[in-house]
């Protein structure tokens, strides 16, 4: 039984949604599953944007068949070339026989890689940044996004409707529930922070090539985002795209303090609750705290991305950092972080030494300041050092925007 929604009078979502996955890409959680969108433009030509992960490809059969109303395809148009969207090139091409494939020279090396299929070059279309494919009422021209966030990605706008079919951007983690629409539901207060998540754990990396996508963007009139996974944005575009410009530039969304720390026995996470409790008491609100042993990094990097302020408090582990710390700074470090403020306090029973391990790591993220000593426990903290406790919880108050 076919599910389709529609989007405009002649385009249709023709996607599926996988809840059952609890990790994405084997490594996200996704406790509220996932959708896979692709979009069915009916038009004097029928295209198709994108097909969908392997797990959901009965369903977006189905959703074809059912809009086709048996018309032949006259095009698939390749976006991004990950298999959550090109899984199911190789049946759209063995049930549609005369469908040609509109895709740039890396998408068609992509596809040699991923399939078997036999074809000749009359098979594909290739097309080059500003090419337009006409269908009939629409028009199609494609803007290149290499690294948004593989490098053969493109975009598509159809410059009839004003419609940006956005790849991978402007996605995010979450099944869509009947509603494909962001203003049909409550998206800063269910999705946003999921939006965010998806972003700096799968695009957050590739900042300088996001703002490039976001200059092209700029210079088009923009009435509707749709993009590979989550919901369609046709309303408050603006609000959006300010996510993105924040994001893609590093800029903290909030000027508060993050705490992220690993406890053994205990004696580390109380410090960092004493310090949490010294800076609610100099007036600094939202402070939020993370134990890095029970959240999952990929939530904690998300919310990193959010703050101004950031104390990573940890135990040395076998001479180094405690490993679910290491992997978080690890993490952080490859997504590319930057433009923060940050304290650092180590314990240590014998040989405490992690904090200066850490201090390596944080002192290579761009434009990133250390405020205050390092501060350093032995097993627990004494009363005698409440005072040195004190002094760095009033420099992160000090260096904070008033």
């Amino acid at each position: 039984m076919y599910n389709v929604k529609n989007v405009t009078k002649d385009l249709y979502w023709v996607g599926a949604n996988d809840r059952r996955i609890s990790l994405f890409e084997s490594v996200y959680p996704v406790p509220k599953g996932v959708s896979y969108n692709s979009y069915f433009l009916m038009d004097d030509k029928t295209v198709l944007f994108d097909t969908v992960d392997s797990s959901v490809a009965h369903q977006f059969l189905q959703n074809i068949e059912y809009v086709l109303q048996g018309r032949e395809l006259d095009y698939l148009v390749i976006n991004h070339m990950e298999p959550d969207h090109c899984a199911e090139i190789q049946t759209i091409v063995e049930k549609y026989k005369n469908v040609k494939i509109v895709c740039n020279a890396k998408t068609e090396s992509m596809i040699k890689q991923f399939f078997e299929f036999e074809s000749d070059e009359s098979r594909y279309m290739l097309v080059k940044e500003g090419d337009v494919l006409n269908t009939g009422k629409h028009n199609l021209t494609f803007v290149f996004a290499p690294m948004v966030h593989w490098p053969e990605v493109m975009v598509t706008y159809d410059t009839t409707d004003k419609i940006l079919f956005s790849a991978d951007a402007f996605g995010s983690f979450g099944a869509v529930d009947g509603n494909i629409f962001a203003d049909e539901v409550d998206f800063a207060a269910r999705y946003m922070d999921e939006a965010r998540r998806y972003y700096t754990n799968i695009v957050g990396k590739y900042g300088p090539q996001v703002q490039m996508l976001l200059k092209k963007a700029s210079s088009i009139e923009i009435n509707m985002i749709c993009p590979l996974h989550g919901y369609v944005w046709r309303k408050d575009l603006e609000k959006f795209i300010d996510k993105y410009q924040k994001w893609s530039t590093y800029t903290p969304e909030i000027n508060s303090v993050l705490i992220a720390y690993s406890s053994v026995y205990g004696n580390t996470q109380n410090t960092a609750e004493i310090l949490a409790g010294k800076l609610a008491n100099l007036g600094v609100k939202n402070i939020e705290m993370f134990d890095v042993s029970t959240i999952h990094p990929s939530y904690i990097v998300s919310e990193v991305f959010k703050y101004s302020h950031l104390v990573f408090a940890t135990t040395t582990y076998n001479m180094g950092i405690f490993v679910n710390m290491e992997i978080l700074l690890s993490d952080l470090t490859a997504h590319n972080i930057q433009n923060r403020k940050v304290a650092l306090i180590e314990n240590g029973s014998w040989a405490p030494c992690c904090g200066n391990m850490m201090n390596e790591i944080v002192s290579k993220w761009k434009n990133t300041e250390i405020i205050g000593n390092k501060f350093q426990i032995k097993s627990s903290m004494k009363s005698n050092q409440e005072e040195e406790l004190t002094e760095l919880a009033n420099a992160i108050f000090e260096s904070m925007e008033k």
